[in-house]
């Protein structure tokens, strides 16, 4: 803001010695309503005037002013509680908590100073506010308005402020103990495409906004307990201090400067606690709707309102009551019809809506016709693999080209029966008229796991570099990995090779999607019929090995779990002899799963390193820091081999940001690694990493080959 100017300043000279003080008014009336229109210079002057407050004395009109204002902004307050939908629409709470709070124990401050100093002068001495709620409330009775004070004082501390107290610190320590399970929650729905990066920051965003309200309101819940001790303590101070002064000092009788200042402080103290006790209230009803999702009238009436019997029940107890010898007759019948009626409303309404359901459920029946009677066999059915199309998609399966979309499926059984060692289940094909047009579903053991949008006579571009494609067409998201695509037409095909574009035709991108749910959910698709059918394919040579270790050694269903366990982290079981001697091998050590399959991948060493090696050769490791190495061994608990990891819901929290930060930081310089760690803690690590990175391959120094060469990137 501009200097202001010397005539400002002066004003002009009416020859009687006014200017000067004419104008430093102006200038300070314009930095006041300057000051206003900014909402951060304004909120910072009304906290200067509150402190301004505790150390100027107050005239009795303006103390007035702001105990009305007090009482308003309370109810303010709780209205607002009462009629937003979510806690989180009023996470400001904690901070309108201490200011109200330092704002009411500011005016008690005021008011103890004028009682103290003009209260031998009359019951209007600390302004009209005071003396009315003083006189209404004791009607000539000092001793009545004590009593209903310390009430209030009673209530307010001991019922509402402590119970609210404690709600907010439960709620806290239980927001933030689910913390990383909701945000592992996020990140699981965000690598299954259910969300977009967008929609998982805007959730993480109120995730730590929720743990960070109730956490500032465990903590502001203590202003109000305070302040109700502090209420007390002035109390006694007004009295006693206020019959010192008014005997001593003034010249007073004892039962006069005990009828005066009594007056005068009980009519202080309920004109301050009740806005206390009103803000207390908004406290309480604001952690308690932690679990409503509308406002709170709305929620007693429909919760309330399910239950006619509840009423009706409740009115037959007020009849009974009003009919009971010796009890007032008039105000129990009252509650009784009007309960008995609302029950009676409700009950028809319920009713009403039955009938309807029913009448609407019973017209649908018979505009459709019954459906043939299938087999329960039929019913009992599960199709392994399903892949439904939209009536749009029905032309890459009758295709007669060399794209047809049967071949290329037939093409990836076997291509990935090379690569993970099994052959895969038949894919069923089927057209589903309930799916828009263009639109495919993946199903995997009749549970949908993959969807996507296709345009079946254009082709899709993707830039391998992850620029904007600069050719005209339609936006869209790759579906398998939700990369930046862009649909166009077949004519601009060989400009898109020529810039160096990825150009896939749809059926190539329905294969390519459908490889990658296989892929994740290879350790479903095995079952124990294909675990047997593996067994009896391999040579005669391995017969005899088998009839050793199958089932001395271990049973069918163990052998199944190991396969299992390679699969779900892609190692390839197509080496199955090796398997088998491994399994042997561990078998005479132990019976634990998991540590046969540790062992069995120790064997697979070379294959496990040829996989996750480079162009060149070279395995890119990140280590895991004997910190986090000792933090997982300590962590686990249990007896010999059936072990179990139990670390903490924040250490887990920390270690899941650093690994997600660490292979990010590495993602953008063109790096996959491989997260290195001991042989004991190897499982654990793993079953933590993949429910956010499940992509991420972990090793054990046991999977590293002798002959392999590595390149350690970096620490966890």
């Amino acid at each position: 803001m501009a200097e202001p100017s010397p005539q400002q300043l002066n004003g002009p000279d009416n020859g009687k010695g006014g200017g000067a003080l004419g104008g430093q008014l102006a200038y300070f009336k314009d930095l006041l309503v300057g000051s206003l229109k900014r909402g951060d210079l304004a909120f910072a002057l009304g906290v200067a005037s509150i402190l301004v407050m505790l150390i100027i004395p107050m005239p009795t009109w303006l103390l007035d002013i702001m105990l009305a204002l007090s009482l308003t902004f309370a109810v303010l307050v709780l209205m607002t509680v009462i009629f937003i939908e979510k806690a989180m629409e009023l996470n400001s709470f904690p901070v309108i908590l201490l200011i109200a709070t330092l704002f009411r124990l500011a005016l008690n401050l005021a008011s103890t100073r004028l009682i103290l100093a003009h209260g031998h002068e009359g019951p209007d001495a600390a302004g009209a506010v005071i003396q009315a709620f003083g006189g209404f409330v004791m009607g000539g009775n000092f001793v009545i308005g004590v009593i209903v004070f310390a009430i209030l004082i009673l209530v307010n501390f001991m019922v509402i402020t402590k119970g609210s107290g404690r709600i907010a610190e439960v709620t806290a320590r239980f927001t933030l103990d689910a913390m990383p399970g909701k945000q592992m929650a996020i990140d699981a729905d965000l690598s299954a495409g259910v969300i977009d990066e967008r929609q998982a920051i805007e959730r993480r965003r109120d995730l730590q906004k929720e743990a960070d309200f109730f956490g500032a309101m465990d903590g502001a819940s203590k202003f109000v307990r305070g302040e109700a001790v502090a209420g007390l303590i002035i109390t006694a101070v007004n009295v006693i201090g206020g019959m010192i002064i008014g005997m001593a000092q003034n010249g007073m009788r004892f039962a006069d400067a005990a009828d005066s200042y009594t007056r005068l402080t009980v009519g202080d103290g309920l004109i301050s606690q009740i806005p206390a006790l009103i803000v207390s209230i908004s406290a309480g009803l604001m952690v308690s709707k932690a679990g409503l999702t509308e406002s709170t009238e709305m929620a007693l009436a429909h919760q309330f309102g399910r239950y006619p019997k509840a009423l009706g029940m409740s009115g037959l107890v007020s009849l009974a009551l009003a009919l009971l010898p010796g009890t007032p007759f008039l105000p129990f019948m009252l509650l009784a019809v009007l309960c008995g009626t609302i029950a009676w409303y409700l009950d028809t309404q319920q009713k009403k809506q039955k009938q309807n359901e029913a009448v609407m459920a019973e017209q649908m029946q018979q505009e459709s016709p019954p459906a043939p009677e299938e087999p329960i066999s039929t019913a009992l059915r599960i199709d392994m693999v399903r892949l439904e199309l939209g009536y749009g998609l029905l032309s890459m399966i009758s295709s007669n080209g060399n794209q047809r979309l049967t071949d290329q499926i037939k093409a990836l059984r076997r291509a990935l029966a090379s690569e993970l060692g099994f052959v895969m289940p038949s894919v069923r094909i089927q057209d589903n008229m309930q799916l828009p047009a263009n639109s495919y579903a993946i199903y995997v053991k009749e549970v949908e796991a993959g969807r996507g949008d296709l345009r079946p006579n254009q082709l899709l571009v993707m830039d391998p570099r992850g620029e904007d494609i600069t050719l005209p067409g339609e936006k869209t998201r790759e579906p398998t990995f939700g990369l930046p695509a862009l649909w166009i037409d077949a004519s601009n095909r060989e400009e898109a090779l020529f810039r160096g574009y990825t150009v896939v035709d749809p059926p190539t991108v329905v294969t390519t999607h459908l490889t990658e749910v296989v892929r994740d959910n290879t350790a479903e698709l095995l079952s124990y019929a294909e675990t047997q059918k593996l067994l009896d394919e391999l040579d005669k040579e391995q017969q005899k090995l088998i009839a050793d270790l199958v089932p001395s050694q271990i049973t069918l269903n163990g052998l199944q779990r190991v396969l299992q366990n390679l699969l779900a982290e892609r190692v390839s079981i197509r080496d199955l002899p090796t398997i088998l001697e491994g399994i042997s091998e561990a078998c005479g050590l132990t019976r634990n799963i998991m540590m046969i399959t540790e062992h069995v991948r120790t064997r697979l060493a070379r294959q496990i390193c040829d996989a996750n090696a480079d162009d060149n050769g070279v395995i890119p490791l990140v280590t895991l820091s004997p910190l986090w190495e000792r933090a997982f061994g300590e962590a686990l608990i249990g007896n010999g081999e059936e072990k179990q990891l139990a670390m903490a819901p924040s250490q887990l929290q920390e270690f899941i940001t650093t690994v997600r930060q660490t292979f990010e930081r590495f993602a953008m310089q063109g790096e996959i690694p491989v997260l290195l760690t001991s042989p004991g803690v190897r499982p654990y690590v793993r079953s933590i990493v993949e429910r956010f990175r499940p992509m991420t391959v972990v090793m054990s120094q046991n999977d590293i080959h002798p002959k392999a060469r590595i390149k350690t990137l970096g620490q966890i």
